[in-house]
């Protein structure tokens, strides 16, 4: 992941009329129709070709991903399809290419699928969700990735946290202890990730990037795609830590080892894996700060109250790591866990 050093992924020149025209350039025509779909990251537009087609085009942020990398990104969607699993593929444009790139913006063109996300999930369709990751996965395992990041302490706590520290952005009464916090979190992952397999997945797979049609799931939004271990594509989706969530993982693995082995020993991973996540959240907004987007969605971002709380949330990850609960119950197989009142913590982007 690269870092901007100017203004020159704001997408300023990125108007519904530009867009249209790079479509088109592509050698794609399209109706005067350009809707912005919700994205704060890239930039993503629902639009209607020629033949009412309708397509969504998405211009990535510059100077985020190389094009190596996102072709990584479109190779996997590409295996996912051949292997019919229920993905958005890319679309290719007319000279059988599926990335353009117009004013330094590279850009591709999507098909475009109508859906819900689900806000709660009954144990049949948790169940449908784990077979579903696991044929994804059994597509990720088949190729390597040279070129995407690699979900480790090195990338989303210690290059986060030198980049905190070189912008001064930590307030000074919370700095040592917000450091501390990850570096435990960073410790703990690296001794947990030993000897753990690691392969193409998701990465960011939160319900918000889970489509429900006609009872069918379809899996969206691959721009975070990494090399990683399979249960970050299970606590994701069910990232709660109450009984209730605990026991629908149970559901998800019991879809997902249909189709793959899974190794219960990594569910120690998901807290370590949750404090990752954290780190590199905040650090993310910090990074963006200067698109005028950010200040506006995320107003309490950067106050000393923010930073305080973002560090006693680290804290008390690092408490609950320590008291050794985690997921070792399920880890275990024991079936002592009840279904309690639903409560899901969705920490999405």
């Amino acid at each position: 992941m690269t870092e901007h050093t100017d203004d020159t992924d704001l997408f300023l020149e990125l108007t519904p009329e530009a867009v249209l025209q790079a479509v088109e350039a592509g050698g794609v025509d399209c109706k005067p129709v350009c809707f912005a779909m919700n994205s704060f990251e890239n930039r993503v537009y629902m639009m209607e070709t020629e033949d009412d087609v309708r397509v969504v085009s998405k211009f990535y942020r510059p100077q985020r991903w190389t094009r190596e990398q996102i072709l990584e990104e479109h190779q996997f969607l590409a295996d996912l399809v051949e292997a019919e699993v229920p993905v958005c593929p890319t679309l290719r444009f007319p000279d059988g290419e599926t990335l353009k790139e117009k004013n330094g913006i590279l850009y591709c063109l999507f098909e475009a699928r109508g859906g819900r996300v689900p806000e709660e999930l009954s144990d049949d369709n948790v169940e449908r969700m784990g077979m579903l990751v696991a044929r994804m996965h059994n597509v990720g395992d088949t190729r390597p990735s040279d070129h995407r990041i690699h979900i480790k302490s090195d990338t989303y706590i210690w290059d986060n946290v030198a980049w905190l520290e070189e912008h001064d952005t930590l307030p000074p009464q919370v700095a040592t202890r917000y450091l501390d916090a990850a570096s435990y979190i960073a410790g703990i992952c690296d001794e947990y990730m030993k000897g753990v397999a690691t392969q193409r997945i998701h990465g960011d797979c939160h319900l918000g990037n889970l489509l429900l049609r006609d009872n069918v799931f379809n899996i969206l939004d691959f721009d975070d795609m990494v090399v990683g271990p399979a249960v970050q594509d299970l606590w994701l989706a069910l990232s709660g830590r109450d009984d209730h969530t605990r026991r629908q993982r149970q559901c998800f693995l019991e879809g997902y080892e249909r189709f793959r082995k899974f190794d219960r020993s990594t569910l120690r991973l998901i807290e370590p894996l949750r404090g990752l996540r954290m780190v590199h959240y905040a650090t993310w907004l910090a990074r963006r700060w200067h698109d005028p987007i950010f200040p506006r969605t995320w107003p309490h971002h950067g106050t000393e109250e923010y930073w305080e709380d973002e560090t006693a949330a680290l804290e008390d990850l690092v408490a609950y790591i320590k008291s050794d609960r985690g997921d070792a119950t399920l880890a275990e197989e024991t079936p002592s866990l009840t279904n309690k009142d639903y409560f899901f913590d969705w920490e999405g982007d």
